[in-house]
Formats: structure tokens, C-alpha cells, sequence
């Protein structure tokens, strides 16, 4: 148990006060290899004082109102999903939920042992949060892109919304337009499978698969399982076909707004909330150029990875990282939303104290949902490993215990107690 949170009332105080490219394509763009490294280039292979610091320094932004006729924006939505919509926002006053992505499935050195997840072997709990990938879904392959199989994901996903955690989900799909990866940006590829494109069709023959697989996530009592939906992440890069340079803001809005459209009311999915997600951005503006509307998304987000090592890495890092949590914010507040960092990491943490002197110094006094880490990969086709969260013996196990231990942080036993889709 982890006996370390505060009391219910001074909280409350607080809260107010994929395979990868080929070679030529890496090395003729590094921003792309990278992007690949991290979002599923490859298989996995076999192969105390600081508390009392960190909670006084805790100075949230505006609270989200959560009246209780606010709803996600299905107005069918489950039962299950619209208590999680709002029990998200509610959330919000009490800290912020730990993400990992394919926690269950895999870690460094280790692959589907049952119950194992390098988060609970340096902490004793799992996460809050647990992040899927569903590329390669389209093309009817038994495994993604991750080499995760489909059948095992269901049955992970159960297993965690059962005890009570949140499911998010990527899509990684191919481009439809040259039948290559999602790292095939190609000019044309969105207008393509727009309604009247010539893949549009096919492109509608994808969204049935993937409305098929999230028609059978299914809780103990057969309800449909909530998930937060967040295709067409970091938009406003250039490493995906659907990024920056190859589609216009209005195509970007089309084709998010169908997809929304066609999963909700043609596929008669309600048990889905849609995240709107950006890389890195430097203004309200630049991170509204492409948002398809507040009728289309529930959650908003973006990606943030440190690259630089050492000190004033590190300082860039909580720099970058705090100014654009605090311009998502105010874009939640004044629309209604709910703000997530939707992914982050910094491969391999080499600082062993990054968790608690450069990642929570970066978050401490913004208010969003969750923190979603990138995936612990393990052992690459060049031998080394490939991880953003430590593991028995890294370098950073124990700054990451300090982490979990902050009574900010919340993790899957305190999400538990929440009760959050009842």
C-alpha cells in the first residue's frame, strides 16, 4: 500500500492554493529516424524532506469546472465512459496519473510474463495509466507494430481497466496512399482518403477493423471498455504522413472530423473519448492551427521527448516542458477539456535523479490528467537497449521510487480507490 498520501481535506487545501524505414530514410532525415526509434520502429526482441518540498511547491493552475451536466463529446457515450470523462476532470484536484506504454507486455530483458511490469518491480505498483498501440491493425497482421499481438493487447487491456486503470490508444496506420509505414510522409496521402478521394474506401475498410477490435474490449460484466482514442498524434511534425507539411489545416480537420464521425455514429462506437495531440509547439496558435473544433475532441495533449544530456539539458527540458503545459491549460480551461502530457521520455534516463529534479520540476505546478512514458523496448537490432522508464538496477530506480512516492503522483492503487468508471 502506499502509505504515503495526505490527508483527503488538505488535498482538497492544495488544489486550490514500428518496423522501421530503411537506412536512406534515417539517414536522410535524423528528426525522422528518431521519431521512429521512439513510436515503434522495431520488434521487441527476445533478446520524506522531498515530499514536504514537492507538495508545498505544488501551485495548480484554474481548476476545469466539472458540473454534472458536463459530458464527453459522444452525447451517446457509455455509462462507464462518461463517469471516467468526468471523474478525469475530477482527478484533476487531486494530482497527476502515471502512463506507460505497453507496460504489461514487455520490459528490458523480459516479454509477456504474466503480471510482470518493470513499474511494479521498481515500485510495487503498476501504473494508472496504460498505453496500446494499434498500427498494423489495418492490414489484418496478428501483431502491431511493436510486435505486441493483437489477442494478448485485449486481454491486457481487460485485465487493467478491470483493477480500475485508464486505456489510451495510438494508431501507427500505414500510409493508404504507397502501402508503406506510417514514416512514409508522402504529399497527397490525407486528401487521398478523404470522402470522394481515391482511398477513401479503404480507408473507411481500416476504421472497420479498428471498430471491430474496440467492439470486443469488454469488462467482467460484458460492458464496453473506455478508451481514449488519440489518432494522428504530433501533427505538426514531419515524420508522419499526415504531418505538417503534407496535408493543410483544413484537410487535417476533415480527416479527424470523419474518422470521429464515422467510429461514433456510422460504427456506433460510445465508449470512446478523442484526444487531439501535437509535438512540441510554441504558441496558443500554432497548437489551435489544425484543432478540428471543441465538438470533435475530449482531450488534448502533446509529445515531448529530452535529447540533450547534462545540466542544461536539463533546464531546456523543465523550461520547454512547463511553458507549453501552461498554454494547454489555458486552452483546457477555455474549452472545456481535459490536458494530458500524452507522451514524454528521455531515452535511457542517464540522470539518476531525472525523475524528481528535472521531470516532476517540469510538471509540479500544472494540472493536467496523466504523463504518458514511452515504451521500455529493451534490446535493439544494433544490441542496445531502448527504455524510458528504469528497471531493477538502472540508474534511476530509486529517484524513480521517490517519484511514485510524491503524493502527487498517482498510480494504479490510488486510481483504484477512485472508482473512476462507476
Amino acid at each position: 500500500m502506499k502509505a504515503r498520501r495526505l490527508p483527503l481535506v488538505f488535498l482538497v487545501f492544495i488544489s486550490f492554493s514500428s518496423i522501421a524505414q530503411s537506412d536512406m530514410l534515417k539517414k536522410e532525415s535524423p528528426a525522422i529516424s528518431a521519431k521512429m526509434d521512439e513510436q515503434g520502429s522495431h520488434s521487441v526482441l527476445d533478446s520524506s524532506a522531498i515530499t514536504s518540498a514537492m507538495v508545498s511547491s505544488y501551485t495548480p493552475g484554474k481548476a476545469i469546472a466539472s458540473p454534472a451536466a458536463d459530458r464527453p463529446i459522444d452525447k451517446q457515450a457509455t455509462k462507464e465512459t462518461v463517469n471516467l470523462y468526468r471523474n478525469l476532470k475530477k482527478l484533476l484536484n487531486k494530482g497527476i496519473m502515471f502512463g506507460h506504454q505497453d507496460d504489461l507486455a514487455y520490459g528490458v530483458g523480459w516479454k509477456y510474463i504474466r503480471g510482470k511490469s518493470d513499474v511494479k518491480e521498481v515500485t510495487g505498483d503498476y501504473p494508472a495509466v496504460f498505453g496500446w498501440e494499434l498500427g498494423r491493425l489495418e492490414t489484418d497482421q496478428a501483431v502491431n507494430i511493436d510486435s505486441v499481438p493483437f489477442d494478448k493487447m485485449k486481454g491486457f487491456i481487460a485485465g487493467s481497466y478491470n483493477k480500475g486503470g485508464v486505456i489510451t490508444v495510438s494508431w501507427h496506420l500505414n500510409n493508404p496512399l504507397t502501402g508503406k509505414t506510417s514514416w512514409d510522409p508522402a504529399p497527397g496521402t490525407v486528401a487521398s482518403i478523404l470522402p470522394g478521394g481515391e482511398k477513401h474506401v479503404l480507408y473507411k475498410s481500416w476504421l472497420d477493423k479498428v471498430a471491430t477490435f474496440i467492439t470486443d474490449l469488454k469488462g467482467k460484466n460484458g460492458e464496453m471498455i473506455p478508451v481514449i482514442f488519440r489518432p494522428f498524434h504530433e501533427l505538426n511534425g514531419n515524420w508522419f504522413w499526415w504531418g505538417e507539411k503534407y496535408c493543410t489545416p483544413d484537410e487535417y480537420k476533415q480527416l479527424y472530423r470523419f474518422t470521429v464521425s464515422y467510429l461514433r455514429d456510422t460504427k456506433n462506437l460510445h465508449n470512446l473519448l478523442y484526444a487531439y495531440n501535437t509535438d512540441r509547439f510554441g504558441s496558443k496558435e500554432e497548437y489551435l492551427e489544425k484543432y478540428p473544433g471543441d465538438e470533435w475532441t475530449d482531450v488534448i495533449g502533446f509529445d515531448i521527448y529530452q535529447r540533450q544530456k547534462g545540466e542544461a539539458g536539463n533546464a531546456q527540458f523543465v523550461k520547454d516542458t512547463g511553458k507549453m503545459l501552461a498554454m494547454l491549460e489555458e486552452i483546457a480551461t477555455e474549452r472545456n477539456k481535459i490536458p494530458a502530457l500524452t507522451e514524454f521520455g528521455f531515452g535511457q534516463v542517464p540522470d539518476s535523479t531525472w525523475w524528481t529534479n528535472v521531470l516532476w520540476k517540469a510538471l509540479e505546478k500544472h494540472k493536467i490528467s496523466y504523463a504518458l512514458a514511452w515504451r521500455n523496448a529493451g534490446a535493439k537490432p544494433s544490441g542496445e537497449n531502448e527504455y524510458y522508464l528504469p528497471y531493477k538496477g538502472q540508474v534511476s530506480e530509486e529517484d524513480f521510487r521517490r517519484f511514485y512516492k510524491l503524493p502527487l503522483t498517482l498510480f494504479q492503487k490510488e486510481v483504484t480507490k477512485e472508482k473512476i468508471y462507476k
